[in-house]
C-alpha cells in the first residue's frame, strides 16, 4: 500500500488515533469552508470532522463505505472545465450529505476516486 498522503500531521495524527486494528490511513486532507475541518480516507470507511454542533462542538463522523450511496463532484458553476476542475465533492451516506471543500482540485480528485474505488468493489 502506499504511503499515506495528508495535508496537516495534527489532523492525520487525529485519524490514526482512531483506527480500527489493521485498518490503514490513505489520505487526511484539511478542508476550508464552514462546516468541515479535514477528511480522512482509510480502506473501511470515510472519516470526517464536522464543526456544525451548536457551542462550539466538533465531532468526528465515520462512513462505513458499505453505508455510503453516493459521492459527487461539486461545482457551483457551469461544466465548462474538465470533470475535476472543482474542488468540492459531497459524499451521501443515509439522510446524510457531507460536503468538503478541498485546498485544490487535485485533492479532490484523489479523494473523490479513492471513495468511489472502495464504494463501488
Amino acid at each position: 500500500m502506499d504511503k499515506p498522503v495528508f495535508d496537516r500531521r495534527a489532523q492525520y495524527e487525529q485519524i490514526v488515533s482512531g483506527l480500527l486494528e489493521g485498518e490503514k490511513v490513505i489520505a487526511v486532507y484539511d478542508a476550508i469552508g464552514a462546516g468541515t475541518g479535514f477528511i480522512g480516507i482509510t480502506d473501511r470507511r470515510v472519516i470526517v470532522q464536522d464543526k456544525s454542533f451548536v457551542g462550539k462542538k466538533t465531532a468526528l463522523v465515520s462512513l462505513p463505505y458499505a453505508k455510503i450511496t453516493s459521492v459527487a463532484v461539486v461545482s457551483n458553476k457551469s461544466w465548462t472545465g474538465g470533470f475535476f476542475s472543482t474542488s468540492s465533492i459531497a459524499v451521501t451516506a443515509g439522510a446524510s450529505v457531507h460536503e468538503v471543500e478541498f485546498r485544490g482540485h487535485d485533492k479532490a480528485h484523489h479523494a473523490h476516486n479513492a471513495i468511489l474505488w472502495h464504494i463501488t468493489r
